[in-house]
């Protein structure tokens, strides 16, 4: 079988590959991925490969899932991003352009361009011109 990318833990062990459009991850024998670790939900998270990006979305896990440090709902996942199953790390490896992307991966946004304006600022709150004295 075609291997669409893989998962490869962070501090060492076996990469698991990823075989499939569409994976399901958790503890269950039935899972796609099976994470043998009681932190690790039944039905842990899914991941999906869509317009050659893979994706992952939390199945309402008792632990979480992150990526890059960040607990998510649902995210679209770049090559060598880092995902968190409960407390297992994984860096996500794959080529976008063979698995048929035709867009350009998304653009971080740059920490200067965040932290160079007033959060109120940034959330479109923060007025322009000061108001006059009544």
């Amino acid at each position: 079988m075609h291997q669409l990318g893989q998962l490869l833990p962070v501090g060492g062990g076996d990469p698991i590959p990823l075989l499939q459009p569409r994976l399901t991850v958790g503890r269950r024998e039935g899972s796609d991925i099976t994470l043998r670790f009681p932190n690790v939900s039944g039905n842990h998270c899914v991941l999906w490969l869509e317009d050659g990006f893979w994706h992952v979305k939390d199945e309402g896990s008792s632990n979480g899932t992150k990526v890059n440090g960040v607990r998510v709902t649902e995210q679209r996942l770049s090559p060598g991003d880092k995902i968190s199953i409960a407390r297992h790390s994984y860096e996500i490896a794959y080529e976008p352009a063979q698995l048929g992307a035709v867009a350009v991966p998304e653009e971080k946004t740059s920490q200067e361009s965040v932290f160079g304006r007033s959060l109120l600022e940034s959330a479109g709150l923060e007025n322009r011109k000061p108001r006059r004295p009544v």
